[in-house]
This record gives structure tokens, C-alpha cells and sequence, in this order.
């Protein structure tokens, strides 16, 4: 499985944001990381603002440029804005859905808990945390203990954390049902997207 296994504190000072959540770096240095301690921001070019742009984006999914890069591929063959689409793909990905329903605490947790085979869909078990769900799935943990005890515990931990509205949990059954697709309003709200569209159109 390829997964992001570097410094996160580095990377959220280089993004200037929580892309990591556990990591509290920028209250203490809200500066860029690297040997020259603080500095001003230099200016960024037009790619700079697009690379870094992406490059945050990928990161919070913890995709690699390959996977990164065909669904956004995938999301530009399709009809509709490809801004819209590109996100939304990556929202109904498997793992997300774990995530943004609150079986897991972090998106990185919720894709080792896909791959580990604690998720079923449509009371099938899938472990790829790259399947992409449509509305009508329903999304749970399997019947081992060890699924549930983990899952519960995180259920709690996040119980502060909205549902999005396109999905019905239901807390007592570990169950996530998908409603429909998130529309624009309900999507990252954090990455501008049309930038990561002109980015890869150079």
C-alpha cells in the first residue's frame, strides 16, 4: 500500500494548514520548514499557487500522483464542471466515506481500516479503499469484535463531527447509508479546485 510515511508537521508548515489534524506545528513555528528559520513568504507564481494547490489536495486524501492523477482524468471525461466532479469523486471514494461518517478519526486511519478488511458494502466486504461508492450503498463495519470495538470508539471520538447531509448514519449499527451525490456547497470548501483544473491543463 503507498502511503505518505514522512514528517506531517513539515508538511502541514509547508501548506500553512491542518492538513494532518494531530499535528499542532504551525502554532508553534508559522513559518516554511527548512534551515533558514523565519523568513518572509517569497512570492509565488501563477504553478506555484496551482502546485501547491494540489499538491494540499493529494495530501489530504493520501493519494500518490498516479492515483491522483486519473481520477482527475476520469473526473474531466465526465459531463458537468470538472472542478465539481474531480471532488466529488474523491469524497465518494471508499475510505472517505469511513471517514466522513466517523468509523475512523482521520482519513489515514479509515484507509488502513478498508485495507485491514474491518468494511463491508452492501454486506459484501471491500478493501480497497479506492472503491468508489454510489448513492444506494450502505456502508458498515463486519460482525468481529475487534471492528466494532474500534469502530465504536471512534464513533465517540467524533461524535462532534457533522454527518454530511448526503448520508444517513446510524450510530447503534455502524451503518452509513449513501443518499445521493454531495452537490457543490457540500464538498472541500478549503481547496480551490478550478486551480488544480488549470494546472493540469497547461
Amino acid at each position: 500500500m503507498s502511503r505518505y510515511t514522512g514528517p506531517k508537521a513539515r508538511v502541514n508548515r509547508r501548506f500553512n494548514c491542518e492538513i494532518f489534524p494531530s499535528c499542532k506545528a504551525i502554532e508553534r513555528k508559522p513559518y516554511f520548514p527548512g534551515i533558514h528559520g523565519p523568513r518572509l513568504r517569497r512570492k509565488v507564481s501563477e504553478y506555484g499557487i496551482g502546485l501547491n494547490e494540489k499538491q494540499k489536495l493529494r495530501f489530504m486524501y493520501g493519494l500518490t500522483e498516479k492515483q491522483f492523477r486519473l481520477t482527475f482524468n476520469l473526473a474531466k471525461s465526465k459531463r458537468g464542471v470538472t472542478s465539481e466532479q474531480f471532488l466529488r469523486m474523491l469524497e465518494m471514494r471508499l475510505d472517505s466515506v469511513v471517514y466522513l461518517i466517523g468509523l475512523a478519526r482521520t482519513r489515514r486511519a479509515a484507509r488502513q481500516f478498508v485495507c485491514h478488511g474491518h468494511v463491508f458494502v452492501n454486506d459484501q466486504k471491500v478493501d480497497i479503499p479506492s472503491y468508489r461508492c454510489v448513492p444506494g450503498d450502505v456502508v458498515g463495519v463486519c460482525g468481529r469484535d475487534t471492528s466494532k470495538r474500534y469502530a465504536t470508539q471512534s464513533v465517540d471520538d467524533c461524535r462532534y463531527r457533522m454527518v454530511p447531509t448526503w448520508i444517513t448514519f446510524d450510530s447503534a449499527a455502524l451503518k452509513g447509508r449513501i443518499e445521493r451525490e454531495p452537490i457543490a456547497e457540500e464538498l472541500e470548501q478549503k481547496i480551490n479546485a478550478q486551480l488544480i483544473v488549470e494546472f493540469y491543463s497547461r
